[in-house]
């Protein structure tokens, strides 16, 4: 069910053509100096792997991948990703990434079973995937929140740079990114759920890191879900809580809501993907050449995420629709919709 938000005052900063060009503009600026702050290699990416490799996420396990067959590989399934989570931590290990160094590249997915289009959602997914080799001493969430105020610092970099540029567009990041826990999220609003939970959390900071997202909480209930089989969700944090893993979470006032512009963590060693796949009843993943690697030790410990190319445009260009910054496939109300009020998609 889509569900659209229209503001009858919002009128876009810029037209088509410079929409375009402050696309190109925040994505090369924002991915050059990623790469600079976590000391990241760019690399080429698939956009379809064979099915059953195990490589291909599985998000919550139950949405439907976009697939085909492969004529001259005797016509062999292949299926399209939805992200390269694991994919990464392969190539870290196979193009022989070292201790502190990584990787980035872009991810382009295809995720046809989106339950609700509207003005975040989207069929089409275009992501910065990146992931970095870590030390056994590093898994612990301090170091989570190093790389994550690293991240935060290209944020505020890339916005003054857009300031910059684009003089009508006024800077609006907090000078620093609050950390909260699920748990504590759970204990400070009890009585609304997740995504309520999120919202009060980042208006009234303005920028968040939720830390533990996978893990059951204190009410019975996930914060969101998770696969098993990459961020670390379930290790103790030392402070009586679980997960290694979180959001980063700006507010948008266009939407009056939170805008989740990167899911990461702390990836599983073999011993959390051991008991993550237990919880999730998913054991015979263990037999997939992945799963596999990891647990003969031939994949290194990673610290990794995604970071929305989209959405993270969206926000620094002031768009309401995210269709106004990439290009998919909208329900034809939606666009009429749209198009009365003025707002062209891509």
């Amino acid at each position: 069910m889509s569900e659209l938000i229209l503001n009858d005052e919002y009128k876009a900063v810029m037209d088509l053509r410079e929409t375009e060009r402050g696309i190109k503009f925040i994505k090369d600026f924002f991915q050059d100096n990623l790469a600079e702050a976590l000391n990241l290699q760019r690399v080429s990416a698939p956009l379809f792997l064979r099915k059953g490799s195990g490589i291909n996420d599985d998000l919550n396990g139950v949405e439907a991948k976009a697939a085909f067959k492969v004529k001259d590989d005797g016509y062999s399934d292949a299926e399209c990703l939805f992200s390269l989570a694991k994919w990464k931590r392969m190539v870290l290990a196979d193009y022989g990434f070292g201790q502190g160094e990584g990787l980035y590249t872009d991810m382009n997915a295809i995720r046809p079973d989106e339950e609700c289009l509207d003005n975040l959602h989207s069929v089409y997914v275009d992501q910065w995937d990146w992931e970095r080799v870590m030390s056994r001493e590093e898994r612990n969430v301090a170091f989570l929140k190093d790389i994550v105020g690293k991240i935060y610092g290209v944020l505020k970099k890339t916005e003054a740079a857009v300031d910059a540029e684009y003089p009508q567009i006024q800077p609006m990041l907090p000078e620093e990114i609050t950390f909260v826990h699920s748990e504590d999220l759970l204990g400070m609003y009890p009585d609304v759920g997740p995504r309520e939970r999120e919202n009060a959390i980042t208006k009234k900071y303005g920028a968040v890191f939720v830390i533990g997202i996978g893990a059951e909480l204190a009410n019975g209930e996930l914060h969101d879900g998770r696969a098993p089989d990459y961020d670390d969700w379930t290790s103790p944090t030392g402070d009586g809580h679980v997960g290694l893993n979180g959001d980063i979470l700006l507010w948008y006032p266009l939407l009056d809501r939170a805008l989740e512009i990167s899911s990461m963590g702390i990836r599983v060693d073999a011993e959390a993907m051991l008991r993550q796949l237990e919880i999730r009843g998913a054991n015979d993943r263990t037999e997939l050449a992945w799963h596999k690697r990891l647990l003969n030790g031939d994949l290194p410990l990673s610290v990794g995420g995604g970071i929305g190319q989209s959405r993270l445009c969206m926000y620094f260009l002031r768009k309401l629709h995210v269709g106004e910054v990439h290009a998919s496939v909208w329900p034809e109300d939606m666009v009429q919709k749209c198009k009365e009020v003025g707002i062209m998609l891509l």
